[in-house]
């Protein structure tokens, strides 16, 4: 390692260590250690707010090469704990590039890490386990740095939602219609909201206005919305508690979708239980079956909890969709409301778009609700 080189640690609870180079900023930051199978979109993961408490190991080996710029963030800034690679590329190259990977984690004060076997940590994990980690500049003690992964707060039963929703409610841009057309209203509830879902709904004629993850059922009704939209987010749903039991009171009252966190705070408003999955579905090639076609779509997916299928009561829900690599549960709908729900991310951002028909469904139900 040349002088100009600075050495990173990454020490993981279990005692296992990885070095290499930092690249981006320099510290010591804390989190859940997790891998993406992606191989483009590393500018959507970075800002992605599901990414809130995880430091992510990109299994793609190169990354950086076509840099950053401003039209693919999916929010205000990126929320990843640290960022791990094989390879970073200095000399990035496309026309809509305004930046560097380098200049952009710096910006924000996020740690990366290059030069490290990110196949034997994606091993690893498959094998151990999600665990927490840390990510070290200035300690370079590995039995310290161990003790201090150790000592790190998890993500069971922690709110990291508060941490990433809006603090005051706003209106997302509609997108222009015809002079006799009329939009339909939607308030999406914002765990952690990637700006692809807003920009989708906007674009298929929908007046989004967005609220902070605290809002109450009353005051969502009182803005008379023809649907409400439950986002995505980080974090274990069990640990938003007071959200859910405002879910549960809209319930019947609108159609609801929700995507990921949405997903999971819909299942335990319906009565359900959650769980934390061993190393979680993180990338843009999972497998999606439906059960009612039998159709296998490819999507794009970041979630370390799911809805325990054996909890629904099939009585009132249908279980729509699995994951055939795991068996766990994908999608849900409600048999008697307009009620549903997916863990993946059909609005991809990045990933395939095999899955954005869903959101034709939630035009669909609000129709139907109003009448049109």
């Amino acid at each position: 390692m040349s002088a100009k080189e600075i050495k990173a640690i990454i020490a993981l609870e279990d005692g296992r260590i990885f070095e290499g180079k930092a690249f981006g900023a320099r510290g010591e930051r804390y989190g859940e250690i997790v891998f993406n199978t992606s191989m483009t979109g590393y500018q959507e993961i970075l800002t992605d707010p599901s990414y809130k408490g995880q430091i992510v190991t990109m299994t793609y080996p190169l990354i950086g090469n076509y840099g950053v710029n401003p039209e693919d963030v999916e929010s205000t800034r990126p929320h990843v704990e640290g960022f791990v690679v094989r390879e970073y590329i200095k000399n990035f190259s496309n026309w809509r590039a305004h930046g560097s990977l380098e200049d952009f984690l710096k910006q924000y004060n996020i740690i990366g890490v290059e030069g490290v076997d990110t196949r034997a940590i994606t091993r690893h994990i498959r094998s151990a386990g999600a665990m927490r980690a840390v990510i070290s500049t200035e300690d370079l003690d590995p039995q310290e740095l161990v003790r201090k992964a150790q000592a790190a707060p998890g993500l069971v039963g922690r709110d990291l939602v508060k941490e990433v929703t809006c603090q005051e409610p706003y209106r997302w841009p509609s997108m222009e219609q015809s002079p006799d057309f009329s939009p339909f209203k939607v308030v999406a509830m914002d765990f952690g909201a990637k700006r692809n879902i807003l920009r989708i709904l906007a674009g298929l004629g929908c007046e989004v206005t967005v609220v902070p993850a605290a809002t109450g059922a009353e005051e969502i009704l009182r803005l008379n919305p023809d649907g409400v939209f439950l986002s995505n987010g980080p974090g274990d749903p069990a640990g938003v508690p007071s959200v859910v039991a405002e879910v549960q009171k809209l319930l019947g009252k609108r159609p609801i979708f929700g995507i990921c966190l949405g997903h999971q705070i819909l299942g335990l408003a319906f009565g359900g239980k959650t769980f934390k999955l061993k190393f979680g579905h993180r990338g843009g090639n999972q497998p999606v079956k439906d059960l009612r076609t039998g159709r296998i779509a490819i999507t794009a997916q970041n979630h370390g909890f799911c809805v325990d299928l054996e909890s629904m009561n099939e009585k009132e829900v249908e279980l729509t969709h699995i994951n055939p690599n795991d068996g766990t549960l994908e999608g849900m709908r409600h048999k008697e409301l307009p009620i549903y729900s997916v863990q993946y991310h059909p609005e991809a951002s990045p990933g395939p778009h095999d899955a954005q028909g869903l959101f034709q469904d939630f035009i669909a139900m609000m129709k139907e609700y109003r009448g049109d």
